[in-house]
C-alpha cells in the first residue's frame, strides 16, 4: 500500500502519542472453514456444518430449498483461534465477551523458539517430559525490545518455526509447545494482560488438570475454583492463533474482536496494526 492510500490515525497511550494504518488491520485469526482441515487438538471433533431441517425445508439450494441455513457445530477451545477468560477455571460463569477491550492495546509482538525440556533449565506443572517444548522465560527476555514507544499490556508469541502448516497441523499426536512455569511468571511481572499464543494451549494438553500457567497467568492459586480467588480476572489468554511471516516483531496495536455470545471461551479474530514511523 502506498503511503498516500494510508488512513494515518493517531491514538495516545501511556500519554505517548503513536500512529497506525487504520485501514491496515492484519487478521492473527486462523480461519475455521467447517471442512475438516483446520488444526486437531485435544481429540476433539472437527468443526461441523450441517443443513438445517425443518418440515420439508433442507436448508440448501442446491437441493431445492429457498435459501442456505446451517447448523454449526464446533467446540472453541479446541477449534481454531480463540480467547478465553478465568472461567475457563472457576464453578462460576465468567463470559470473557465482558473482558475483551474495546479498544485498541498497546502490545508487542515477539519470536522466540520453544527449547526442550531437558535443554531449558526451566519446568512446569506437573514436570515436563523431557522431549516437550517449552516457552521460556529466557527465551521471551532475551527476545523482549527495550526501547518501546509504550508498555505493553498485550503480548503476541509466535513461536519458531513459523509458517503455514500451522494452519491444520495435528497436534493430536506431534505435541506441541506450552508455557513454563517461569515464563507465566514473567507476563504476570511485566503486566502483560492479554496474550495471544500459536499453539493450541497455555499448558501441555495432559497435565492431570492442573493449568499451573492458566492459573498463574490469571492470579489464581493451584486447585482454586472460585472466580473471586483470581487476582487477575480481567485478563485473557487467546490461542492457536496464526502470526504470518511477514509481519515484524516489534511494538503494534492489537484489536480483540469476539461475538456476542455467552461462554468462557469465544472464536475470536485478533487485529494486528503496526505503528507508523512519524
Amino acid at each position: 500500500m502506498s503511503a498516500a492510500a494510508r488512513q494515518a490515525a493517531w491514538l495516545e497511550i501511556q500519554g505517548k502519542r503513536v500512529a497506525f494504518d487504520a485501514g491496515a488491520a492484519h487478521s492473527l485469526a486462523l480461519e475455521l472453514d467447517f471442512d475438516g482441515h483446520g488444526p486437531q487438538w485435544f481429540g476433539a471433533p472437527a468443526p461441523s456444518s450441517e443443513p438445517l431441517r425443518s418440515g420439508s425445508f433442507s436448508g440448501r439450494v442446491v437441493s431445492g430449498a429457498s435459501c442456505n441455513a446451517s447448523t454449526l457445530k464446533l467446540t472453541p477451545h479446541c477449534d481454531g483461534t480463540h480467547t478465553e477468560s478465568v472461567g475457563h477455571l472457576t464453578l462460576e460463569r465468567h463470559d470473557v465477551r465482558s473482558v475483551v477491550p474495546g479498544g485498541f492495546i498497546a502490545a508487542l509482538l515477539l519470536s522466540v523458539a520453544p527449547r526442550r525440556a531437558a535443554q531449558s533449565g526451566e519446568s512446569s506443572r506437573p514436570a515436563p517430559h523431557a522431549a516437550d517444548l517449552l516457552i521460556t522465560r529466557q527465551s521471551l527476555e532475551q527476545a523482549w525490545i527495550a526501547d518501546l514507544p509504550f508498555r505493553p499490556e498485550a503480548l503476541i508469541v509466535r513461536t519458531l518455526p513459523n509458517g503455514p502448516e500451522k494452519r491444520s497441523r495435528d497436534y493430536t499426536h506431534s505435541g506441541a509447545a506450552f508455557l513454563s512455569l517461569p515464563a507465566a511468571e514473567l507476563l504476570v511481572e511485566r503486566g502483560i494482560e492479554h496474550l495471544v499464543l500459536d499453539v493450541p494451549s497455555a499448558d501441555r494438553a495432559e497435565d492431570a488438570g492442573q493449568l499451573a500457567a492458566h492459573r498463574v497467568f490469571f492470579g489464581l492459586q493451584p486447585d482454586a475454583r472460585a472466580l473471586g480467588g483470581a487476582r487477575r480476572a480481567q485478563c485473557t489468554i487467546t490461542e492457536l492463533a496464526y502470526m504470518p511471516e511477514t509481519l515484524p516483531d516489534g511494538p503494534c496495536l492489537l484489536q480483540l474482536q469476539v461475538p456476542a455470545l455467552s461462554g468462557d471461551a469465544l472464536p475470536s479474530r485478533p487485529l494486528l496494526y503496526e505503528l507508523l514511523d512519524t
